[in-house]
């Protein structure tokens, strides 16, 4: 369960940006979404924390609450063991700023132009729990291997994090029956991921 969604109410927010998502197999594309959001983070690390993100209650601002141990969850069977085991990971190392929490299928591509990165879901956390969130991705949904981590320069922790914050948002939706999930196929792609990553 991975698209992550905020409204933005803007004018500038809806113009429409030229430029085509990448194929997210190759780790080429991946290394080009990770320094897309490298270069974004760099330029929002002076803004302060927005207050919306307090009130913000969706099934990925709850799920990002309880990977990061603000908020508790209570496990379907299915997910508990995983659940159990990425929490017993270390914090991700960094000071956290304003960062876009979904950028895997959110960076365009246009030749001769720099990356776009569009339909911003923001989060107050360490840049490299964004940067977790790509890579936990590219291990779940685009066949990605192992191997990835280190091109990418992600931390097993933070790809361990980034798992958990999938996993919440998975049995928060199956709770609240917001959406219809595979949830056989969903805790098969997170148990890879976590194996991929030795966990």
């Amino acid at each position: 369960m991975k698209n992550d969604r905020t409204s933005i109410a803007s004018s500038d927010a809806n113009q429409f940006i030229a430029g085509t998502g990448p194929d997210l197999s190759l780790p080429s594309a991946l290394v080009g979404v990770i320094e897309a959001g490298r270069a974004l983070h760099r330029a929002l690390a002076s803004l302060s924390r927005p207050d919306f993100l307090d009130t913000r209650d969706d099934p990925w601002a709850r799920a990002d609450r309880v990977a990061w141990g603000e908020q508790s969850m209570h496990f379907v069977p299915e997910l508990a063991g995983l659940a159990a085991r990425l929490r017993s990971q270390p914090d991700p190392a960094g000071r956290p700023q304003l960062v876009h929490g979904d950028l895997t299928g959110n960076v365009l591509f246009l030749p001769g132009f720099p990356p776009a990165v569009i339909d911003v879901s923001p989060y107050w956390r360490p840049p490299s729990d964004a940067e977790g969130i790509v890579a936990a991705d590219a291990l779940c949904w685009h066949r990605a291997d192992a191997d990835v981590l280190a091109l990418l320069g992600v931390s097993t922790a933070d790809v361990a994090r980034a798992l958990l914050f999938r996993i919440a948002t998975t049995n928060d939706v199956l709770a609240s029956e917001s959406f219809a999930v595979d949830l056989p196929d969903e805790a098969q792609r997170y148990e890879r991921a976590a194996r991929a990553i030795g966990l």
